[in-house]
């Protein structure tokens, strides 16, 4: 029965957001058609086609409520929102549409809301930390609003964060030496986020805080927290090593994910 609430319940299929996303690609396509020559079935329309499906599937479908039931599923839905999505976003991007709006004087003041790189990814990583430490997580589950404001937030700073690997405008990106230094201090400024789980599963395992929230949401008796869905080790001291691991191994998969996407779409600035 739980399993059926999780899959076909209203409450779990996002259709706000939705409507949001196809309204996106329909300006993405006027857009490319106004100012590139770009065919649709290229590689840049593909990637921005397979992001926002993307983007949907983690955030506005079921999947978004499963993520609610363990450590594990939530820091993968995490980490593909900030270290793989936006790679994939950026790569979807024509230069053409970037250079666009800095001509453009009513819409160039969006250029203001990019802070410096270093700075950026130093935020980040610390909003990050703050999130997953078992106190901010109690708070959020008990505040879902402040847990959606953060999200976006940091939704939006990782695409700053991303920006100098992965801009649409090769004139933007950090090269060489500067790239390599800028993600290995990417590396090093996560590692507390991810390894704080693994820490805390060592020392004392914690119950995942949103369990309840969803649990609240769906109008459930408090006999079936657990939902009956998954394995006995979800939600235990393995859960918890799992989750860490995971946001190390996907934050490093972003990484040589956004160099591979350099290459393959570097030939399609205009055309």
């Amino acid at each position: 029965m739980s399993y059926e609430i999780l899959l076909f319940g209203e409450l779990v299929w996002n259709f706000p957001l939705l409507a949001l996303l196809i309204g996106m690609l329909f300006l993405y396509v006027y857009l490319l058609r106004r100012y590139t020559t770009i065919k649709l079935y290229s590689k840049k329309p593909v990637l921005f086609l397979l992001s926002i499906c993307l983007l949907y599937g983690i955030t506005g479908s079921p999947l978004s409520a499963f993520s609610h039931l363990s450590f594990s599923l939530h820091m993968l839905q995490m980490s593909i929102l900030y270290f793989i999505l936006p790679p994939l976003i950026l790569a979807g991007i024509p230069a053409a549409f970037v250079e666009a709006i800095l001509r453009n004087r009513n819409i160039k003041w969006v250029e203001k809301l990019f802070l410096p790189a270093t700075f950026t990814l130093i935020l980040f990583a610390f909003l990050f930390l703050i999130y997953h430490l078992p106190v901010a997580m109690d708070l959020f589950s008990h505040y879902p609003f402040l847990q959606n404001g953060l999200f976006i937030f940091l939704f939006f700073l990782s695409f700053q964060l991303w920006w100098p690997v992965l801009s649409p405008v090769p004139e933007q990106r950090l090269y060489k030496e500067r790239k390599k230094r800028y993600l290995f201090l990417s590396g090093i400024l996560f590692m507390p986020a991810c390894t704080i789980f693994i820490v805390q599963a060592l020392i004392d395992g914690a119950q995942h805080p949103f369990l309840n929230q969803l649990s609240a949401q769906l109008c459930l008796s408090p006999e079936a927290t657990s939902l009956n869905i998954l394995p006995p080790a979800f939600n235990s001291k393995y859960d918890q090593v799992v989750a860490g691991s995971l946001m190390l191994g996907i934050h490093k998969m972003g990484m040589v994910l956004s160099n591979r996407l350099v290459r393959h779409t570097e030939g399609e600035k205009y055309d």
